[in-house]
Order: C-alpha cells, then sequence, then structure tokens
C-alpha cells in the first residue's frame, strides 16, 4: 500500500497515479519551454535561512489580516479553472478545506461550479476571480453575484489577453473538456477512481456562464463563448472601472514587474498577486518571488503583496514574508492534493502546510509572521 502523500512531490506523484495522461499533463504542464515554471519554485531554492538561535519561539503566530479578513496563516488558495476535470469533489471540496484551514479560496470565472454554490459551501473567506470581458454586462453581472453572494474581494487577472503556448497540452492531445483518443481511452482504463468519477458526474460546463448561452448542453460551446469574450483592448482605465464597480478589496493577478505593480496601487487595488501565472503564459518571465522586495520598495505598506507561484513548502511562505510579502498562493499543489483524494487532500495538504511554517519559524527563531523581515535571510545569491 503507498503512503499518504507528506509533501508536494508526493501529492504530484499520487496525481499522476489517479488522473488520465492528458488531464495530469494539463495541470503539470507550463508555456513554450517551461522555464518560467521551473524558475518559480528554484528561485526559492537560492535563498537561504539566517537563524536567530535562543529566543523564544514556545508559541507561533501565524494569524494577519487578508483580504479584508482574518487568516489563520498567510496562505490562501489560487483561483484555478474547471476543478472538476480532477476530482468530482471539485471546487466547493477545495473551498471547504480552505474554509477548515482558516484561509481564503479564490474561485475562477471558469470553475465547473457556480459562484452561489460555492458560496453556501464555503463559509470561510472567499474571492472571486474575473476578466474584463468584451460585455461588460456580463462583468457587470458576474460582480453583482458576487456582491448578493458575500465574497469578501474581487480579483481581477491581467496577464491572459489570451492563452499561452502550451505545447505540452498539444502533445498528450488534452482537450476540454477530455475527449480520448484510443490511447488517452487506454490510460483512463488504467484509472479506475477517475474513470468512476466520470460515470458518476459528465458535467464539465463552466456553471458562471452557462447561462449566457442559450440551450448549452456542453463545455465546448461554453468554451468558445468565453474564449470570444477576452478582450485585448483591456487597459488600466478598465481595471479601475472595474475597482470602482466593485467598491470593496480588489486584487489584481498577474502583475510581472514593479512597474505594473505600481500602477496597480495607482487605479485601487488593495492588494496585488505577483504571478505569472505558473509559468503558463509568457515564458522567460521573473519568477514572482523574486520580484517582492523590489515591488514591496516601489507601493509601499499600503498595499497587500500575494505571491503566487513556486511554493512547494512552508519553508517557501516564511521566505516571501521574509522579503515583504503579505502570504502566497497555491495553485497547482492543491490541484494535486485535490486529484489525488479530492477535499481530504486539500485539507491535508493545507495542514502540511501550517505545520511546514511553525516548524520552520521555530527553527528560525521568529515567533510572530508579522516580524519576518530581510534579516532572517543570508546575503542572497540571486537578485531578488
Amino acid at each position: 500500500m503507498r503512503s499518504v502523500p507528506g509533501n508536494y512531490e508526493e501529492f504530484r506523484a499520487a496525481a499522476r497515479r489517479r488522473l488520465p495522461v492528458p488531464v495530469f499533463h494539463y495541470a503539470d504542464g507550463g508555456a513554450d519551454d517551461e522555464r518560467s515554471m521551473s524558475r518559480n519554485a528554484a528561485a526559492f531554492a537560492r535563498l537561504t535561512f539566517a537563524p536567530r538561535a535562543l529566543t523564544d519561539v514556545s508559541t507561533i503566530s501565524l494569524g494577519r489580516s487578508l483580504l479584508g479578513r482574518g487568516a489563520a496563516m498567510p496562505l490562501m488558495l489560487a483561483p484555478t479553472g474547471m476543478s472538476r476535470l480532477f476530482h468530482r469533489d471539485k471546487e466547493p471540496g477545495a473551498a471547504r478545506a480552505a474554509a477548515a484551514a482558516g484561509i481564503p479560496y479564490g474561485l475562477s470565472t471558469l470553475a465547473t461550479t457556480a459562484l452561489e454554490d460555492v458560496a453556501a459551501a464555503c463559509h470561510g473567506p472567499r474571492y472571486f476571480q474575473i476578466y474584463v470581458f468584451k460585455d461588460r454586462e456580463l462583468t457587470r453581472e458576474l460582480v453583482a453575484r458576487c456582491r448578493a453572494s458575500r465574497y469578501d474581494a474581487l480579483c481581477l487577472t491581467i496577464d491572459t489577453p489570451m492563452a499561452g503556448n502550451r505545447e505540452r497540452d498539444r502533445r498528450t492531445g488534452m482537450t476540454l473538456p477530455p475527449r480520448f483518443g484510443l490511447n488517452g481511452f487506454a490510460s483512463v482504463l488504467f484509472r479506475p477512481a477517475w474513470a468512476r468519477d466520470l460515470i458518476a458526474d459528465r458535467d464539465f460546463r463552466l456553471a458562471n456562464v452557462a447561462h449566457r448561452v442559450a440551450g448549452s448542453t456542453g463545455a465546448m460551446e461554453l468554451l468558445g463563448y468565453v474564449n470570444r469574450q477576452f478582450d485585448r483592448s483591456v487597459t488600466w482605465d478598465d481595471a479601475a472601472w472595474l475597482a470602482r464597480e466593485w467598491g470593496g478589496p480588489f486584487v489584481i493577478k498577474g502583475v510581472g514587474s514593479v512597474a505594473d505593480a505600481v500602477r496597480a496601487k495607482a487605479i485601487g487595488a488593495s492588494a496585488i498577486m505577483i504571478s505569472n501565472h505558473g509559468g503558463r503564459q509568457l515564458d522567460d518571465v521573473a519568477a514572482p518571488i523574486e520580484l517582492v522586495s523590489a515591488c514591496r520598495e516601489a507601493v509601499g505598506n499600503e498595499v497587500e503583496l500575494i505571491v503566487d507561484g513556486g511554493v512547494r513548502r512552508g519553508s517557501d511562505v516564511v521566505k516571501a514574508l521574509c522579503l515583504g510579502a503579505d502570504a502566497c498562493s497555491v495553485g497547482r499543489a492543491y490541484v494535486y492534493a485535490l486529484a489525488a483524494a479530492g477535499e481530504a487532500g486539500v485539507a491535508r495538504l493545507l495542514t502540511i502546510l501550517h505545520d511546514d511554517i511553525v516548524r520552520t519559524m521555530t527553527l528560525l527563531g521568529c515567533a510572530d509572521v508579522r516580524k519576518l523581515d530581510r534579516s532572517f535571510l543570508q546575503t542572497l545569491r540571486c537578485d531578488v
């Protein structure tokens, strides 16, 4: 019997065993040569701690405010699309696990569960990821629905004027929703647990926009509709309009330069998610952790900074906070955990990360995450 996953790589291995080959690689892959994806994690590894011995670490405090709500630790779940691909527990399962851990859950516009249903399932802090679509009325409608369902924050993704070049999906024959040829069908036969989920729930539709396509019964029609809605003419003026339209905690996700961090603050963002979309959009860009110090210096302390990308362990979260971040978000990691064991898998991952952070803080000699600063890192070997 295989052991229960205890870290990122073990969750990844469990997801690989459970998912059909194309679906696993859809979660696992990045854009072009996948250098950005690799760099995200490697940049954390280049940072080294400067521990302080003989300090009182009998009690470790991880709590802080995030997106206008209290969070039990400096972590959140990133919005990821189409969770039904990975497990029948899909978005509500991940949301419940986040609520139980006391951290924010991010719901994607491209979710396979309606935002109202996730709100009903998750009574913890939650935010909704959105785009400025060509049809501004669709954007307005989603904002109104989020307000009615008491979402705590709105999160605008800005790094997706078009999809990145994900060559691995082409090689594995991945389509959305999955359509399996002979080889793909064979991989499903060797993934009986995923196949049972498929028999129980075949609905891969994008639930938040399904009503917009009259008579739609399939995910492909909805994906085509959403793809036509992506607007390459969107500017910072549109982001400012959306911030005013929402009127509450507002996150800009996909910031990949100091200049854009400054612009995000200027248009009213209360939080900035430094992100390269997990390396799935533009390749050969900076890892989010490499931008933290410069972004913090540029925007001051009034804006929350969230590192999105490359987080593998709780020690990575601590490193990000040492450089000036307020929190980290995890996407690919929790997708693996969801694929491996549904809601229970995500809950276990969050427990592991919580314990990792506590252990790192204890051994580092810092009792409160709010007291972390650059002095807890050695002289750096990379420009961060």
